[in-house]
């Protein structure tokens, strides 16, 4: 037999026939799992943008105003919005995905589903609270 023909007249190669490139699309489960995927992105644009505010910052008051006024400009807004989304979407995602990724035990007693995910939504909102308590003016 050849290496290069692993089948035989009497065991013939199947027909598989080729799924087309944007077979994800038809499905809300796949779509829903590739822009998933693709939010790391979004994720890697806020690491880029966090070091260059960074940069700018340790660089003086004149390059960090350079810096803040390329980050008004129209196209980094939208940029930064559609950021935006994508983390937002990757965030409610991933809280519905928790249970599946960890099984909490109280005693015998598994934790429901959607106990899991309020906590995480609970201490999302509670973070971004403290956050937005501490970015307005907290103890001012």
């Amino acid at each position: 037999m050849n290496a290069s023909k692993p089948f035989t007249e009497f065991h013939p190669r199947w027909f598989r026939q080729r799924p087309s490139t944007y077979w994800w699309l038809w499905k809300w489960a796949y779509l829903r799992f590739v822009l998933r995927e693709l939010s790391s992105l979004a994720v890697a644009w806020c690491v880029v943008l966090t070091l260059l505010q960074a940069r700018a910052l340790a660089a003086g008051a004149a390059p960090y105003a350079d810096l803040q006024d390329w980050l008004r400009t129209p196209w980094v807004a939208l940029l930064n919005a559609v950021c935006l989304s994508f983390l937002m979407f990757h965030s409610i995602t991933w809280f519905q995905l928790a249970p599946r990724a960890m099984v909490v035990r109280l005693g015998g007693w598994r934790v429901p589903d959607a106990l899991i995910i309020a906590g995480n939504f609970a201490a999302w909102f509670a973070a971004s609270a403290a956050v937005a308590w501490l970015a307005l003016g907290a103890g001012r």
